[in-house]
């Protein structure tokens, strides 16, 4: 069976390394003047070095080069296809048809892919690139599984590529007018703005003039109902809500198409591709790493492949909420989201690893750590991480030893390998080389837990085909009520000490578990798992022994 390219993005050379060591078959990367991305950081010497690890590695690299040109660009590609040839990528990634045969052209050899900016949506758009020339074409984000289905039936000779994860535009592909209106930053030319994740608000323009606020409270709240009403379907009242906060009419949630991964690989799409060039290298990492591990699994044992593991990886990586966006064919109000515009997630890049020495990792730290943190190792070649809890911290440069370390000062902590109670010495220094990232919880306000409670009731509500309307508006109304509260206190997903009324699950510093003789053969199996791991809530139950 031929297998599915895994295609991450690459914002910098960095990104593009942890990556590639996360699990990438190949990256796509580009510089400022050529590409999309205008906050692209590689310089030409990075994006040669980029390109040869990734060859040293038996990994793939594509530029690109996807803008729409206007004039002034023309005189620049000259020298962009001799910087090409320097570089040697295994492909070119295109948009504008004059681009596309200005490079077929003048540099045959040079694979050339087409970019989702062209929308390529049907097989007939397909035929037509492959006649020119291309090796690949990237589908648009629209296209709807069943459609990709017919595409890869009828084009069966020209590799395919499909958008499987990351932020979605709520217009047609990045063919938006509203950031270019709002900002003066042009979408088609890799700035936008994001002026769709903007919140508006109402105002109401008196007759002398002035503009006041359109204060909506409890007690009038039942006097008013904004409704949009386009030109040319006359009664049609489309209703707005809108609160304190304003309004988010065009907010939509983030790709990921993890739960329907076997169906892509089933067809043989030739390339899976996630989108984020601007985002993080915990991004890049942990995302590559929850697709690596999905694929193989499906390959090992198709018939039994399960998402859920993968999810949960997922799920670590701040997001808008997930959806499936078109992969049924036509959106649905689910994949957008109403209410809360921030990409959130239980959990935050607590450090990456700088440097393994003979007898300690040692740590750039990311975000704050405070003692008693729990860590998790997130491996880029091991399915199960390691967490260990740090009561206090060693600063690797004086040997001073700290009870919080900030983030903001690229501090390094050294983690000596005695603190490791069930690993080996040999098996850590394999399995968390150099760029392996690190994990915690984050503590998060009533309002994000809420939210995170209304991603998965959509998430179970798409994956399942069934629709549950009470569930929906249950979530969605507690959403509304925590926004509305407006609470600012914090909590972790896990107990982080032990109170009365311990719950069994033998959470970090719960004293009251590992002393009460009812919780005996609860601790008896926890004793056989790595450290840091807890019993569910039906395990710590079923183990429960009875009070004396």
């Amino acid at each position: 069976m031929k297998r599915s390219e895994l295609l991450m993005p690459a914002g910098n050379l960095r990104k593009l390394k942890m990556a590639v060591l996360y699990g990438a078959d190949a990256v796509y990367l580009g510089t400022p003047d050529m590409s999309l991305r205008t906050k692209s950081e590689f310089s030409l010497d990075e994006v040669i070095e980029g390109v040869q690890f990734c060859h040293d590695h038996g990994k793939r690299a594509y530029l690109t080069l996807n803008l729409f040109s206007h004039n002034k660009d023309i005189p620049k590609l000259n020298e962009y296809i001799e910087t090409i040839r320097k570089v040697s990528p295994d492909g070119l990634i295109i948009a504008d048809p004059g681009v596309f045969q200005y490079v077929r052209e003048r540099a045959p050899e040079i694979p050339l892919h087409i970019s989702t900016q062209a929308n390529v949506c049907s097989w007939l758009s397909v035929k037509f690139w492959q006649d020119q020339g291309a090796s690949l074409v990237v589908l648009a984000r629209e296209v709807s599984y069943p459609e990709l289905a017919e595409i890869r039936q009828k084009c069966p000779d020209v590799q395919l590529e499909a958008f499987i994860h990351g932020a979605m535009c709520m217009t047609y592909s990045g063919r938006c007018l509203l950031s270019n209106f709002m900002a003066e930053r042009g979408a088609n030319q890799g700035n936008c703005a994001n002026s769709c994740r903007w919140n508006y608000g109402v105002r109401m323009r008196l007759k002398d003039g002035t503009v006041e606020d359109l204060n909506i409270t409890p007690e009038n709240s039942d006097m008013f109902e904004f409704l949009l009403e386009e030109g040319c379907r006359p009664g049609e009242l489309m209703p707005i809500e809108e609160d304190g906060r304003g309004s988010y009419i065009m907010n939509s949630r983030d790709l990921c198409l993890l739960p329907k991964l076997d169906d892509y690989l089933k067809i043989g799409v030739d390339s899976l591709k996630v989108e984020g060039r601007g985002k993080s290298e915990y991004y890049c990492a942990i995302v590559a790493r929850a697709y690596r591990m999905a694929i193989d699994a499906y390959y090992e044992d198709p018939e039994n492949w399960d998402p859920r593991p993968y999810m949960e990886e997922l799920e670590t990586v701040s997001n808008r909420g997930y959806t499936l966006a078109f992969h049924e064919g036509r959106l649905t109000h689910h994949a957008h989201g109403y209410e809360h515009t921030a990409s959130i997630a239980q959990w935050e890049y607590a450090g990456v690893v700088a440097e393994v020495t003979e007898d300690a990792f040692l740590v750039e730290v990311k975000n704050k750590l405070e003692a008693g943190e729990v860590l998790d190792f997130v491996s880029p070649v091991a399915k199960d991480t390691v967490l260990l809890r740090l009561y206090d911290f060693e600063v690797a440069a004086t040997g001073e030893r700290k009870d919080v370390i900030h983030g903001s000062t690229k501090t390094i902590i050294r983690v000596p390998f005695a603190l490791f109670d069930h690993e080996d010495t040999e098996w850590l220094k394999a399995h968390f080389p150099v760029f392996t990232v690190l994990r915690k919880e984050k503590a998060l306000t009533p309002d994000q837990w809420a939210r995170i409670k209304l991603d998965k009731t959509v998430q179970g509500i798409e994956t399942s085909g069934k629709d549950r309307p009470a569930a929906y508006a249950r979530q969605r109304d507690a959403l509304v009520d925590a926004i509305g509260e407006g609470a600012k206190e914090r909590r972790h997903k896990t107990n982080r000490v032990g109170t009365e009324g311990c719950c069994g699950r033998g959470c970090n510093g719960c004293m009251m578990f590992w002393q009460d003789p009812i919780y005996e053969k609860a601790r008896e199996e926890l004793l056989t798992r790595k450290q840091g791991e807890q019993l569910s809530r039906e395990e710590a139950k079923a183990l429960k022994l009875p009070a004396e």
